[in-house]
């Protein structure tokens, strides 16, 4: 079980399904139509279309995306652009956002529950807690990215109410 899995069963969370980036033949991140030049978002939206695969879509799933730093990759071209006075494209905007890949997941698996980003696993295991205990949330997707600059790696979990509230 990856950390956050570990963090959300220690919170009392049942934890309903799991995936990581990556697994086994994972080479490079799938490409994702609206999202360019970085990996962030692909990387994203496959770990919890793996997360997802076997789960009936439930309108009710929340999202709670676990990221400190956001896409360092975009706000990094970003920012080589604007220092030699070269063109943004129009898509880094949509993409500086963290929150638009769960925008994309939420629509690709039917989901329609509160979407949120935060900056550490506790966060978003609390945040998760909240969401299921005050009803906002039948069950959250929880998704977590690491980026050390060379190598992202991912997981999600997605959780329901367990034995604690």
């Amino acid at each position: 079980m990856s950390g956050l899995g570990s963090r959300a069963t220690a919170a009392g969370l049942e934890v309903l399904a799991g995936a990581t980036w990556p697994a086994h033949g994972d080479e490079a991140a799938p490409r994702l139509a609206g999202f360019v030049h970085s990996d962030f978002n692909p990387i994203i939206a496959a770990v919890a279309g793996r997360c997802l695969a076997d789960q009936a879509d439930e309108p009710g799933t929340g999202i709670v995306l676990v990221s400190d730093l956001g896409d360092v990759d975009s706000a990094a071209h970003v920012a080589r652009a604007v220092d030699t006075g070269g063109r943004v494209g129009p898509l880094f905007f949509f993409q500086s956002v963290p929150n638009a890949v769960l925008g994309h997941v939420a629509a690709r698996h039917g989901l329609h529950g509160p979407v949120s980003c935060v900056c550490d696993a506790a966060a978003a295991v609390d945040a998760a807690r909240g969401l299921l205990a005050d009803g906002d949330a039948t069950r959250v997707l929880l998704i977590e990215l690491d980026h050390d600059g060379s190598a992202a790696t991912a997981a999600a979990v997605l959780v329901g109410h367990g034995g604690a509230s």
